[in-house]
């Protein structure tokens, strides 16, 4: 059906052409001869006609859209003008006809481009004149901001989008160089820093609009922060274009222009760091690699990593059969070449762990399993103990008694001072991978542990940005456990590209400060964000009034939770490591030995459920962790 209609639309291309071509014989040989002083056979004019298809056919003239018509398809024309006229003049010579003018075949060309050209521009003028003057919803007001040739972009589809309507008040572009240029008409008002007085100019004029639309996708960040405040400071909706990809598709229907919200990730995202890919892919590639905890939000953004410098054997392990299935599915569309292992197993079983290590030999581990939710940990301290403690020693003894090279365990900022039970089970894995790497360095020899910590990841399970969305979903209240709240935050794939760069420095040893064996290698979070600001940001960028359209509520700090994060313990003083976005914490390191046999008598209480003794022999070896009588968190020592 589609080809039918597609045939026949070019066959009425053809038509079209060859009347105008045929059109414009007696009207060249009348501007050429107005006084009609020499006579012309009429067979001239359907060959006039025959000569500007045939003139076309390299050009492929009968095959353009009309209504896509832009400065190459009137350029195409000409070209297929001036063969055309030159065909004809060639026709008249051979057949004796003498021209009425020696320029004829000039005029002639002059006046095909006319005849074909303008019909297709004003077809093109009367169908954008027509969407924008019978739209399907209503008018809206906005201003576009980022590049000029996105801007360029998003313009071309909007006229070419019945549905939408917009009246476009100006742009904002990257730079204060192109400020008063236009763009298909509309003005340049001024720079993206120039937003809060371009807002109040227009503010004053009577035409601030209604929404802002971002056009250039790459646009995060500090600087997207800041003209989303100005925004908001005049009470704009803010929202995005979509990806130049999905815009720039000239079908024969072409899509709808769908504006998008500004994600929460984008403002709290900061410019990339530069990082040594190099260094990975001769860490990684060609070599046996194991991801435990693969179907959660780090260890599946560790294995889309990994995968893609092409390790020899990449092995993913989870409990979770779900979510190993659909990390495995990616992985296999995305890097299908990867040869890769899934596995199903729970970290705390020691025998199944050593099985498959001694099954698989893997060469690196990227240990990400853990109960990581702290009111879970809290509700259920045992379990979080045999897991983040019991199991990262189960994983990195088989590592090493396999000859692996590297482990790498992913530990986090609730370690430091912890409060809770997951922060001390955290800290305790920390201490025993401490251990073990500082008995590597001084052997000069065995498996390298690497422990990189840092603080919460955008979207993750858990993470406070799903929960805001869903309750914004329902249409609130959004909870916000204390006013005073504060987080470090970082993107996954930020995050886990600073883990790989710690593994190539960790594994490598020299790159490290001098003397400090067992350190842990801190990433760079930034500022910390007050969790309130977030719930208000989130709320004003799904166009909403916080406290207004949605409620926020303070429902109290949970069971082992603290005000603030601190990524560094007072005696773990950071050092630089001469790498962007990445510190080193002084290490407080103990002797393997003595924390395995600890960690093996916090196991055997956990396996008896004793929990009083479990967590007392957990302060013994983390002072600044307290708890109390019945089991529960309580607060840290200076």
């Amino acid at each position: 059906m589609a080809a039918a209609r597609s045939l026949f639309r070019i066959a009425v291309n053809v038509a079209l052409d060859g009347g105008m071509a045929a059109v414009s014989v007696p009207v060249a040989r009348f501007l050429a001869d107005p006084a009609g002083s020499v006579a012309h056979p009429l067979w001239g004019i359907p060959v006039g006609a025959l000569c500007l298809l045939l003139a076309g056919v390299p050009f492929r003239l009968s095959l353009q859209y009309w209504r896509f018509t832009a400065i190459g398809d009137v350029l195409t024309v000409a070209a297929s003008a001036a063969l055309g006229a030159v065909l004809f003049a060639v026709v008249n010579a051979l057949a004796g006809t003498a021209p009425a003018n020696p320029a004829f075949a000039a005029i002639h060309a002059l006046t095909l481009l006319l005849l074909l050209g303008a019909p297709r521009v004003i077809y093109r003028w009367r169908r954008t004149h027509r969407t924008a003057r019978t739209p399907l919803v209503d008018t809206a007001s906005i201003l576009l901001a980022g590049g000029i040739e996105d801007a360029d972009l998003f313009l071309r589809a909007l006229s070419q989008d019945r549905r939408q309507s917009f009246r476009v008040e100006g742009l904002l572009a990257s730079s204060n160089r192109q400020t008063g240029r236009r763009i298909q008409g509309h003005r340049i008002l001024g720079s993206l820093d120039d937003a809060g007085r371009i807002l109040e100019q227009l503010q004053a004029e009577g035409r601030l609009p209604g929404t802002l639309v971002f056009v250039t996708p790459e646009l995060a960040g500090a600087r997207l922060a800041q003209v989303v405040a100005e925004a908001d400071r005049f009470g704009l909706q803010v929202r995005r274009a979509p990806r130049p990809t999905a815009l720039d598709d000239p079908t024969e229907k072409p899509r709808p222009v769908e504006l998008r919200p500004v994600a929460i990730e984008d403002l709290l995202n900061r410019p990339q760091v530069p990082l040594d890919r190099d260094g990975m892919a001769r860490l990684i590639q060609g070599r046996r690699v194991i991801v435990t905890g693969a179907g959660g939000t780090i260890g599946s953004e560790l294995a889309r990593q990994v995968a893609a410098f092409g390790p020899g054997t990449l092995i993913l392990l989870d409990n979770g059969e779900y979510a190993l299935w659909q990390i495995d599915l990616e992985l296999a569309e995305t890097h299908p070449q990867v040869n890769r292992r899934t596995l199903i197993a729970d970290i705390r079983d020691e025998a199944r762990v050593r099985t498959i290590f001694e099954a698989h030999r893997p060469e690196l581990v990227f240990h990400a399993a853990a109960l990581k939710h702290v009111p879970m940990v809290e509700a259920n301290p045992l379990e979080g103990l045999v897991t983040n403690a019991v199991g990262t020693r189960n994983v990195a003894d088989a590592a090493r008694a396999v000859g692996a090279l590297a482990m790498v365990l992913i530990s986090t900022d609730k370690a430091v001072n912890p409060t809770s039970v997951m922060g001390a089970s955290k800290r305790l894995a920390e201490m025993y991978c401490q251990a073990l790497d500082v008995s590597a360095r001084h052997a000069r020899g065995g498996m390298r542990c690497v422990t990189v910590r840092f603080g919460n990841v955008l979207g993750s399970t858990g993470s406070v940005v799903p929960l805001f969305q869903r309750q914004l979903a329902r249409g609130g209240p959004l909870t916000v456990t204390h006013p005073d709240m504060q987080r470090y935050f970082m993107t996954v794939r930020e995050a886990v590209g600073l883990v790989l760069q710690a593994s190539v420095l960790g594994v490598a040893g020299a790159a490290l400060p001098s003397g400090e064996n067992g350190g842990i290698f801190v990433l760079d979070m930034g500022e910390p964000v007050k969790i309130v600001d977030l719930a208000r940001q989130m709320i004003r960028l799904a166009g909403l009034q916080p406290d207004q359209d949605i409620e926020i509520r303070f429902t109290g700090l949970r069971p082992g939770e603290k005000l603030y994060e601190e990524l560094f313990h007072g005696k773990e003083p950071p050092i630089p490591t001469g790498y962007a976005g990445l510190l080193m914490a002084s290490p407080r390191t103990a002797d393997p030995a003595i924390v395995g046999r600890a960690i093996e008598e916090i196991g055997s209480a956990c396996r008896s459920g004793q929990v009083k003794l479990a967590l007392t022999l957990l302060g013994r070896l983390i002072p600044e962790f307290e708890h109390n009588s019945d089991g529960s968190a309580g607060e840290a020592r200076a």
